[in-house]
């Protein structure tokens, strides 16, 4: 029982955050109310609160394949890592970038489920973008 529960308890501080925090943005993907309808928005667009960061097509951010996507399309200006959507999905990140369009068309590691990752051309470029939370806003 000690060799189960130490590396449960390790991994929780490995990980950054405790798993069983509830995530509505999880909780809106499994099928459950998305926060624009749970907070009773008059709005038809979906929206979901999450954290969202930048990543680049280095092997060390990615897999084996770092140029081409979860969708099996290549990298380029405008794709949006998301879980909790399908691919194809046409999204906005008002605070953010304004009205600019982002498709899903890539994924993050399972865990990842309260993030959202935006593809930058540079390591550099991701890493100046850094962390921020953000409203996405489903667009189709």
């Amino acid at each position: 029982m000690k060799n189960f529960i130490v590396p449960t308890i390790l991994g929780l501080f490995l990980i950054g955050y405790p798993l069983h925090i509830e995530n509505p943005v999880l909780r809106a993907a499994e099928g459950g109310v998305p926060l624009a309808e749970a907070a009773g928005s008059a709005s038809a667009l979906k929206t979901y609160t999450v954290w969202v960061t930048a990543y680049s097509s280095t092997p060390e951010e990615t897999d084996d394949t770092p140029f081409i996507t979860a969708s099996n399309s290549m990298v380029r200006d405008g794709i949006i890592a998301l879980n909790f959507l399908p691919f194809g999905t046409k999204v906005r990140i008002p605070k953010l970038f304004g009205n600019r369009v982002f498709t899903v068309e890539d994924r993050m590691h399972y865990r990842k489920s309260g993030f959202a990752d935006i593809w930058m051309p540079s390591k550099e470029a991701a890493i100046a973008f850094g962390i921020s939370r953000a409203e996405i806003v489903v667009v189709n």
